[in-house]
């Protein structure tokens, strides 16, 4: 494969035999993986990747063989024992793996699961991280996930655990007081859920709230709610997973800061959507 760009000179590491690379792809645009993504896809000789990472990314491995090891909600899935076993299978046949997920490995990403198998059978493995889909998804749609009049917290939460619901195992009353933004993986099957106890928590219905499904590919579409109405928005929607939701007032930002919008020729709905009547850089 001919580079238009040669690759950036140092001393970028080796994929060697042997060893398993687990590397986040980011949220889906090819344009988010790290050098160090780029440097493992152009070495590896096997590229097991997840349901999330594009044909585009995959390209960049034209030497590789590719293995999809994808896992999505309630559709047949490979068994996470399974793809973790043959990881463990293909270094041990002397190849160069790299595992690559979507996001950031690390993130709601299993990573650790599969790094922890992999060391367990004493298999070498390096972490490459990616960008996290609820950093790098939300600011595509113009949502920043912290500012300053807004929160000095933010959390982030996983929609479903092992068993496919919500996890129960989550303290919604000390969620819902203790930070100001939070984001929510995965979370769009059980939006009614989460809405609920979001507000039994006393959260306020009208908070705002955006649901961002196919973050940072072409497909991205971006719904703009309340938690009140959350639930009800999204079943009229007919949006689709993969989707990210985010709860608190600096979903109100992207009324100034759809650049994605504005690029297409629109212009901002609110220069000031936080009524603060002040400079953005104002004390």
């Amino acid at each position: 494969m001919k580079d238009p760009i040669p690759f950036p000179p140092g001393d970028w590491p080796a994929l060697e035999p042997g060893w398993v690379w687990l590397c986040g792809a980011g949220p889906g645009d090819p344009g988010l993986l790290t050098l160090h993504a780029l440097n493992a896809l152009r070495q590896a000789d096997v590229v097991v990747f997840d349901a999330l990472v594009s044909e585009d990314i995959l390209r960049w491995a034209p030497k590789a063989r590719h293995i999809y090891a994808g896992k999505r909600g309630g559709k047949p899935s490979a068994k996470q024992r399974d793809i973790s076993l043959r990881l463990v299978e293909l270094a041990r046949a002397g190849k160069r793996v790299l595992r690559l997920k979507g996001g950031d490995p690390f993130v709601f990403g299993r990573g650790g699961e599969e790094a922890q198998t992999l060391v367990q059978n004493g298999v070498p493995v390096r972490i490459i991280p990616g960008i996290s889909a609820g950093i790098g998804g939300l600011a595509y749609a113009g949502i920043p996930v912290t500012h300053r009049d807004v929160n000095q917290s933010v959390t982030f939460i996983t929609g479903h655990d092992q068993s496919g619901q919500t996890p129960s195992s989550l303290n919604w009353k000390a969620i819902a007081e203790g930070s100001q933004v939070l984001v929510i993986y995965m979370g769009m099957k059980h939006a009614a859920r989460i809405s609920a106890a979001l507000l039994d928590a006393g959260r306020p219905a009208d908070e705002p709230c955006a649901v961002v499904c196919a973050a940072t590919t072409p497909e991205q579409k971006v719904l703009e709610t309340t938690l009140g109405r959350m639930a009800a928005d999204i079943a009229a929607s007919g949006l689709e997973p993969p989707a990210l939701l985010c709860v608190g007032r600096s979903v109100l930002m992207r009324q100034v800061l759809d650049w994605q919008g504005m690029m297409a020729g629109g212009a901002p709905r609110d220069l000031d959507p936080l009524a603060r009547g002040r400079p953005a850089e104002a004390c």
